[in-house]
This record gives structure tokens, C-alpha cells and sequence, in this order.
């Protein structure tokens, strides 16, 4: 008997860019909205700028659309939304986000991403809670991402495809954030495979390879969105600084509540950003 898969992207067969285009076209019917400008991932600390950026005029549960499944992670809310910007572009908001710790493959972390593409989406701006490794970075502080450095030994390519990562954090969108926020710091983004936080002496790795922020999302989520053509704004909240910079044991009630507190300041930044693009 063929095998049947709770999840399509599950199949080894199936093609990832096919069940994307299933996906926008489920969410164009559910949300009466054809195509999409930009999309947004708004991970821990994010969320509250889904409301400031314009008027939300659909909200779907993520896991009625073909290859989403339930959040697994507190501080993101499983949705998708699609919101009518002032000036007249739209958005798609994906706070449903599938961690790679989460063991559902390569293929489910990306899909959000190759959706927003298959909706029509040109930019991507993609955002986390994570650690700081530079100790001028207080819990709290927003910073772009410049670059990243894959650490999963992972890829959302599949067999010889071969992508240019040069500007994969888009110095247009970059600047487009300081001429918002001039104080805007920046720094290079390290993903580790997770679940668990990095040890003291990883944190001194990825410092010494170049590294300026440690965590466990997005730079996946960043090569297939150039892969699919998008121009890509990167953006951390420092939750806490890194193991070993920081002298307290690290937990995940401490990025929550830093998330939390930043959340007014940040979600108004990001706000800002978004009706300048």
C-alpha cells in the first residue's frame, strides 16, 4: 500500500515548490486577497507590529493551509493574516513559524517562506528573539541582521542547486531601517541546530568565525526566500546576552518576558520600516 502523509511536504517525492503554490492559492481563496507585495515572520517579541502596520482584513488559523502545521513554540500565535498597508500594498503576516529543533525537516521550515513567495511576495523581512554575544547589547536592543552563518549543516536546497548568498540581507533594506532608526546597530546572525541554548564555549566559536548573535531561526528561512527571488531584511531582538557573556543560567521565560517588554518599542520600529518600503 502507498504510504499516506499527514503532512504532504513529508513525501520525499513531492515537490516543495508545488505544495507552496497549493498554499498561496488556499490562502488568496480564504482571504479573497490574489497576490501579496511583502510578508512578514514575526517571531518572539515581533507580534504586536502586525497591529500597527494597517488594517487586518483577513486572519486564517496556519494549520487549515496545506503544509502548515500548529506552532510549537510559546510567543507565536499559529495564524496567517493578510493586512491592507496605507499605502495601498499587502502583507502577509506569518506567525506561525516551524523551528528546525522541531525534527519536521528542512522542507516545513521553509514552507512559510516559499509561500509568501508563491502569493506574489517580493520582500521578506524576518525577525527572532535571540542572544547577543556583544556585551554593549543590553536585553531589549533590535539589530540587523548583515549576514548569517549556517551552523545546522543543513540547506533548504535540494540536489545541484547553486545560490548566490552575496547581500542576502538586503543593504537597500538595511539602510531603508536607519534612515528610520539611525542607532540601529547591526551583526552577523549564527544559527545553531538547537533546541538547547549554546554553551559558553560555542558562543566564543561563533564569536571568534565572525558571529555577533546566536539562535535557532532564520538563516534556513533567509536561503530559500533567495532562492525564490525575494529581497530580504533580517532584524533580532536581543533577548539576553549568550551563554558565557551573560553570568546567569539562560532559560525561556527570560526570552519571553524580554520579548515582552520590548515588544511596544520594537513592534512600532518595525511599523515605521514597513511603510517606507
Amino acid at each position: 500500500m502507498p504510504t499516506t502523509y499527514l503532512n504532504p511536504l513529508d513525501d520525499p517525492t513531492a515537490d516543495p515548490f508545488e505544495v507552496a503554490r497549493r498554499a498561496a492559492a488556499e490562502i488568496a481563496e480564504k482571504t479573497g486577497v490574489n497576490h501579496h507585495d511583502l510578508a512578514l515572520t514575526l517571531g518572539s517579541g515581533w507580534g504586536s507590529a502586525a497591529d500597527l502596520i494597517g488594517e487586518t482584513t483577513a486572519t486564517i488559523p496556519a494549520q487549515e493551509i496545506t503544509g502548515f502545521g500548529k506552532p510549537a513554540l510559546a510567543g507565536h500565535v499559529g495564524t496567517l493574516r493578510s493586512i491592507l498597508l496605507p499605502g495601498g500594498k499587502r502583507a502577509l503576516v506569518i506567525g506561525a513559524r516551524t523551528h528546525y529543533y522541531e525534527g519536521h525537516g528542512v522542507r516545513r521550515v521553509v514552507h512559510s517562506v516559499r509561500t509568501a513567495a508563491a502569493t506574489g511576495a517580493t520582500t521578506m523581512i524576518l525577525t527572532n528573539g535571540a542572544g547577543g554575544i556583544r556585551e554593549t547589547w543590553k536585553p531589549g536592543t533590535p539589530v540587523l541582521i548583515s549576514d548569517h552563518i549556517n551552523l545546522t549543516a543543513d540547506s533548504p536546497l535540494e540536489g545541484a542547486t547553486f545560490i548566490d548568498l552575496t547581500d542576502l540581507y538586503s543593504k537597500r533594506l538595511r539602510d531603508i531601517a536607519r534612515s528610520v532608526d539611525p542607532s540601529l546597530d547591526e551583526g552577523v546572525y549564527t544559527q545553531f541546530r538547537g533546541p538547547h541554548y549554546e554553551t559558553p564555549a560555542e558562543v566564543q566559536m561563533a564569536k571568534a568565525i565572525g558571529g555577533h548573535i546566536v539562535g535557532m531561526s532564520t538563516a534556513l528561512e533567509a536561503i530559500a526566500a533567495r532562492q525564490s527571488g525575494m529581497e530580504i531584511l533580517g532584524l533580532s531582538l536581543i533577548t539576553n546576552l549568550a551563554a558565557g557573556i551573560q553570568k546567569t543560567p539562560l532559560s525561556h521565560h527570560e526570552v519571553i518576558e524580554a520579548g515582552r517588554e520590548a515588544e511596544p518599542v520594537i513592534s512600532a520600529l518595525l511599523a515605521l520600516i514597513v511603510a517606507e518600503l
